[in-house]
């Protein structure tokens, strides 16, 4: 680890490089699951997709420590209307990289392509509230997002715990640019995704956002004002959160 400070309530460690930062992420995270199970004889975890937990998610996996058969996952967000088998669906994205290795208690998905989206919102938020979060595993959005939490539609207080939400322009465009779908106009339009509120019930919070190109929003994160004009800001808030950064994400840092 380079360095290692506090902002606001928010601990925050930078990191040489990505591997470095997913390998702690990973070790801390792995820890934490088996200190939880050991105490109460499970866990309840959500997860997040992205490209800045793949490393990660491949490290945890590694270590083999955490028994996943006491774990039950759910993740954050999905497409509205897009099909479980799409290359971008974010089930599709849990269940190869995920539960297909670890075979957990049970994986909640949350279906995009419900034939009652609203009806699907509420009986995701039910499956939430139905225990304890142990822990979030978080990535951030190059406009801040967390989650599918957009600067347009983030709420701090929001009285919903999983919502339909419209996706803005800055995040289509990241979601082409990774390369999850051939062109913009490919992007939906529209995610059901878990709102602030649901996230940061959670006891612990784990947050990765490596690399250069998220270099700019990690500057508003830190030392802007907290807004909802920049959502992840919220976690400066959480002091339950860890923020890992790599040495390109943390460069313009004051």
């Amino acid at each position: 680890m380079l360095k290692s400070f506090e902002v606001d309530s928010l601990p925050v460690r930078v990191y040489a490089s990505q591997d470095d930062m997913s390998t702690a992420a990973a070790c801390e995270v792995n820890y934490h699951l088996c200190d939880v199970i050991a105490e109460q004889g499970g866990a309840a975890v959500i997860l997040a997709t992205g490209n800045s937990q793949i490393q990660f998610l491949e490290k945890l996996l590694a270590i083999g420590e955490v028994d996943w058969s006491k774990v039950t996952l759910f993740h954050m967000d999905e497409y509205l209307g897009l099909d479980a088998d799409h290359s971008a669906s974010f089930r599709r994205y849990m269940r190869e990289r995920v539960e297909s290795r670890v075979n957990p208690l049970v994986f909640h998905y949350l279906e995009g392509d419900a034939l009652e989206p609203l009806d699907e919102c509420r009986r995701y938020a039910e499956l939430l509230t139905a225990q304890p979060i142990d822990l979030c595993c978080l990535g951030v959005g190059e406009n801040g997002h967390i989650a599918f939490n957009d600067p347009p539609v983030a709420d701090f207080n929001d009285p919903e715990m999983v919502k339909i939400v419209q996706l803005d322009d800055a995040c289509r465009q990241q979601q082409h640019g990774e390369g999850h779908f051939p062109t913009f106009d490919a992007v939906p339009q529209s995610a059901l995704t878990l709102t602030i509120p649901a996230l940061c019930q959670s006891k612990k919070i784990i947050c990765l956002c490596p690399e250069t190109r998220k270099a700019e929003v990690v500057k508003r994160a830190l030392q802007g004002e907290i807004s909802e004009e920049c959502p992840v800001t919220h976690l400066r808030t959480q002091s339950q959160c860890v923020l890992y950064l790599d040495q390109d994400s943390a460069s313009l840092l004051d």
